[in-house]
């Protein structure tokens, strides 16, 4: 009898204390959102694309161009997509930030040496970086990444959970066969290098590939070309909202590109369930960038009681 009672209780204390682990997706999307709506004077635009923004239901938001935001302007924003948290970079010029329906835990605000600047925060264990480098000069973005590396590789090196986000407003070596057959595009960025002064995009007139690629050479991986196939599925600027005709939208495709990633660590980017590039006609008007997105499976570990 005792033998019975013993062993009954032994798997009565297995029940009770034993783990188990729950699937629970994490959704991140990344946004320009293009001058803060006009530095907030268009009010239209803005009405729509929080809209869209709260019916993607996402867990963590990564944006850019946040013109004429403040802390507590970011914060009411965010509660309509039901985020009840948010950091702001800064509340001059071009600033990046993150909104979150989790905890967020600010590491840094990275502005010195930095075109327009980055966010380090830490939302569920995951370190997130909210990026938007430079869109005159590849030099200057080659010198942003040099000062992101030792930061993202230190994390890397730990083996924490790393996404790097945002608006890189370069190209990535792995489309290079799509734009090195794209003669337009390359007549467009030779164009606009001889026509500005201060822009120098290209590399001894050839497209540059190497800033992307030093994100890359870090042991970051590009999750959306796992899900989007190569070419116009790609496209994450510009939108068609520049675009009148039908001849206008043709041209404005081709000559259209991938500059917003999301680049992850290899430990999170096996988690990655689907990834994509939200080009389509409702985003289209809502920005000069598509939204970019990204799913993941995390694993919690939770004990019964």
């Amino acid at each position: 009898m005792y033998k019975h009672l013993i062993i009954g209780l032994l798997l009565l204390s297995c029940m009770v204390s034993t783990p188990t682990f729950a699937q629970k997706q994490l959704k991140l999307i990344s946004y320009n959102i293009w001058n803060g709506y006009e530095w907030g004077k268009d009010t239209l635009r803005k009405k729509q694309q929080i809209a869209w923004i709260k019916a993607q239901q996402s867990d963590i938001m990564a944006m850019q161009e946040l013109c004429a935001y403040t802390d507590k302007k970011l914060q009411t924003d965010s509660k309509k997509w039901g985020h009840k948290h948010s950091v702001l970079l800064k509340e001059s010029g071009y600033s990046v930030g993150l909104t979150s329906k989790y905890p967020i835990q600010l590491v840094e605000k990275i502005t010195t040496g930095m075109h327009h600047g980055a966010l380090h925060c830490i939302v569920k264990e995951i370190h997130v970086f909210v990026i938007h480098l430079s869109p005159f000069k590849w030099k200057k973005r080659s010198q942003e990444i040099d000062i992101l590396s030792p930061k993202i590789k230190k994390l890397l090196n730990a083996n924490e959970k790393v996404i790097v986000c945002g608006d890189f407003n370069a190209l990535s070596p792995i489309d290079a066969d799509w734009y090195n057959n794209n003669k337009a595009l390359l007549r467009d960025r030779i164009s606009s290098d001889n026509k500005h002064q201060h822009v120098e995009n290209l590399r001894n007139q050839l497209f540059s590939y190497s800033e992307v690629a030093k994100t890359l050479g870090l042991g970051l991986y590009d999750v959306c070309t796992q899900f989007v196939p190569q070419g116009i599925s790609r496209i994450s600027c510009p939108t068609l909202v520049f675009a009148k005709t039908k001849e206008e939208e043709q041209s404005l495709i081709e000559r259209s590109t991938r500059i917003d990633y999301i680049l992850t660590s290899f430990n999170l980017a096996q988690h990655c369930r689907n990834a994509f590039i939200y080009n389509t006609r409702t985003t289209a008007n809502l920005s000069d960038h598509y939204p970019v997105g990204a799913i993941f499976e995390m694993n919690h570990t939770s004990t019964k009681q």
